[in-house]
């Protein structure tokens, strides 16, 4: 295993895509970064770029305008790649489900890994769609070992 993919492994970066709806799972996706909830205790960075990230992060319904964006950003992304979709609206419209506008859940555009429901979800659920994030990466033991570490485990 290369530098580069230890690296990875060790500090997946994030970036977030708000395809449309009410913003309060946005609120609460970044209310998980900031110290109190503190997802960076996993090693996770919010970056801009989706040609830096690891994890794609999707809150909001896909409308027909924000569909080609969200490919685009995907597709940016370099392999492998995860998709979280956050808030009931991501994983199937929710409350905008048959607007006129408004296709559906982030799956019906891009394959997604794991899907946190809640209108919105608590940042602790954030943070636990992440850890299965982690799993699905391979970093079981990493996420075990931080987590027994707050837990004040050796």
């Amino acid at each position: 295993m290369g530098l580069i993919d230890w690296a990875k492994k060790k500090s997946p970066w994030i970036c977030h895509f708000n395809t449309g709806g009410c913003n309060a799972c946005d609120i609460e996706t970044i209310a998980a970064l900031t110290p109190r909830f503190d997802l960076e205790r996993f090693g996770i960075l919010l970056k801009g770029s989706p040609r830096h990230a690891d994890v794609l992060v999707v809150t909001g319904p896909v409308t027909l305008q924000s569909e080609e964006r969200l490919k685009r950003i995907y597709d940016q992304m370099v392999e492998p790649k995860f998709v979280l979709a956050i808030g009931v609206c991501a994983c199937s419209g929710g409350v905008y489900w048959k607007c006129y506008n408004v296709k559906g859940g982030v799956d019906s555009v891009i394959p997604v890994d794991v899907y946190v429901g809640g209108c919105p979800p608590r940042p602790s659920e954030i943070i636990d769609g992440m850890v299965q994030i982690l799993g699905k990466m391979g970093l079981e033991g990493h996420v075990i070992k931080s987590l027994e570490g707050l837990a004040g485990g050796q």
